[in-house]
């Protein structure tokens, strides 16, 4: 198995994401945004300079998961509304077209750099994403093991990461068996109800 961060030219590997994440999230958001916003929005991980997409491939070189992480997900958002907003604004028009009670989703969506600015440093696990031809195999605890080498936690203060609370136990549990620690429940505006994660080494070095 072997991990490394993706650039934005390899855009062959930038589509194997998008599989692999239209494929492991069913039902959800970005799903329904569709593939085209997808791939613009994972090439912005790629371009970013304060975020990346790790990727795992198999001995064949086949790609068989991802994680995204950013370590400004407030200098990101902007970034891909300033760098691609003709695409992005192409693709949530098609969404909108076929769902428009997704309108005040998106709304939410412009404004949300001003809500994820906080006082400390911090790293945004934002999503991870298995084949499901390829589960259980350990790629998703490898690619937290890979980002958590990567990220100097002594610059950053924790490293972060929201999830579904309810009808989510394996990967609430998965979660915790990786060392992360649940700081906060909320209910988003949609009603959703999620758990926030924190991993900080100080909790593992008072254990």
């Amino acid at each position: 198995m072997q991990i490394r961060k993706v650039t934005k030219a390899e855009k062959e590997v930038i589509d194997a994401v998008v599989s692999i994440h239209l494929a492991t999230f069913e039902g959800f958001f970005l799903t329904f945004m569709g593939r085209g916003f997808l791939r613009q929005m994972y090439r912005s991980y790629c371009d970013y300079p304060d975020a990346g997409l790790l990727t795992a491939f198999d001995e064949t070189g086949k790609a068989v998961g991802f994680l995204a992480y950013a370590g400004d997900m407030s200098g990101l958002y902007c970034y891909m509304i300033k760098k691609r907003l003709p695409a992005f604004a192409w693709y949530s028009l098609g969404a909108f077209f076929r769902r428009p009670k997704i309108f005040m989703r998106l709304i939410r969506a412009v404004l949300k750099p001003g809500e994820m600015k906080r006082e400390e440093s911090y790293i945004e696990l934002s999503s991870i994403g298995v084949d499901p031809s390829c589960k259980s195999r350990g790629i998703g605890s490898q690619l937290i093991d890979e980002l958590k080498k990567r990220v100097d936690l002594n610059h950053y203060v924790y490293i972060t990461l929201e999830t579904d609370a309810e009808n989510n136990d394996a990967v609430n549990i998965f979660y915790r068996k990786n060392g992360f620690v649940l700081v906060r429940s909320y209910e988003t505006h949609e009603g959703r109800k999620m758990n926030e994660y924190h991993y900080r080494e100080d909790y593992h070095a008072a254990v």
